[in-house]
């Protein structure tokens, strides 16, 4: 049996050994592979069969292997003769993704804020990204205005090198929005334009309605519809220039900020009719929706 003289050692630590004098690549040969493509170490390994090597040039393949993510342990060893060995102990893969307490949130929506966190079954699992995972699966929750809401992971080993994943959540309550506040209106009072919104304060039918209850989805659809409002009311140039959510020190009351310019009011000038309508160009406009002198409407053009 042929011995075999480390070039390399673990986690890419290159040692000053007699035994890794230059030589020329003949062949490479992978060990350790359980799972992950050959192709994989191929294509991110940048040393191949015929390549002059040196200490610098396999330690920085070494690194490179390492960055992949795929491995938790790298080693460049070369035969009596001149093949490259690369022995490899891969990270566990993730066998199955168990996800409890959920009643709010669907599962594919939780698995989807998993998988952007970059973790799937069958994917390779990396324990440094469960803070991520916590952090993605937050995000969905805050965002239906459960600030309250935690999330436990537990990683179990199982055969094969692999692991499952058992994500525990509990959900915490809804957040009541406390205060909504329109900055920057001249045109229209407060509580007109406060009468466009789903998103409100408590009241007697809060009970049912769940009126106060925060959800981004919501207070964006309110926003568009403030937008609308003024835009079907010759408000060409109005913006909204920021919305602001403050949360109370206990996660459990939320206040809105609508920061908005309104910008100047416009009627139309005038009316153009262009093209070859089939119809006399008076009696096409006595059934146009516009009129010159009418304030301006998305709405009406649109």
């Amino acid at each position: 049996m042929k011995g075999l003289k480390i070039v390399a050692v673990v986690l890419g630590l290159w040692a000053s050994l007699a035994q890794a004098a230059d030589f020329t690549v003949s062949d490479i040969r992978i060990e350790g592979l359980q799972q992950v493509d050959p192709a994989i170490v191929f294509r991110n390994f940048p040393i191949s069969r015929g390549n002059q090597v040196d200490d610098q040039r396999l330690n920085d393949a070494t690194r490179d292997l390492f960055e992949t993510g795929y491995f938790d342990d790298v080693q460049l060893l070369r035969d009596d003769g001149e093949v490259l060995v690369l022995r490899l102990v891969e990270r566990p893969s993730v066998s199955l993704i168990r996800i409890e307490g959920n009643d709010l949130i669907k599962e594919e929506q939780l698995r989807d804020a998993l998988k952007r966190a970059g973790l799937d079954e069958g994917e390779i699992f990396r324990r440094s990204s469960l803070d991520q995972i916590r952090l993605e699966l937050l995000k969905v929750y805050n965002a239906a205005g459960r600030y309250t809401a935690t999330i436990d992971t537990e990683v179990e080993e199982v055969e094969g090198n692999r692991v499952a994943l058992n994500v525990d959540i509990k959900e915490g309550a809804t957040a009541v929005v406390k205060q909504v506040n329109i900055i920057g209106n001249t045109a229209f009072d407060d509580e007109e334009l406060l009468a466009l919104f789903d998103t409100g304060l408590t009241n007697m039918w809060s009970f049912w309605t769940d009126n106060d209850k925060y959800a981004r989805e919501t207070v964006a659809a309110d926003i568009e519809r403030l937008r609308s409002y003024y835009l079907d009311r010759g408000y060409i140039k109005f913006e909204v220039n920021s919305t602001d959510v403050s949360i109370s020190p206990d996660q459990k009351q939320v206040y809105i900020n609508v920061s908005i310019s309104e910008g100047q009011q416009y009627t139309v000038a005038e009316v153009k009719l262009a093209g070859d309508f089939g119809v006399d160009e008076p009696a096409l406009r006595d059934v146009l929706y516009v009129k010159e002198g009418d304030l301006y409407s998305r709405k009406q053009l649109t």
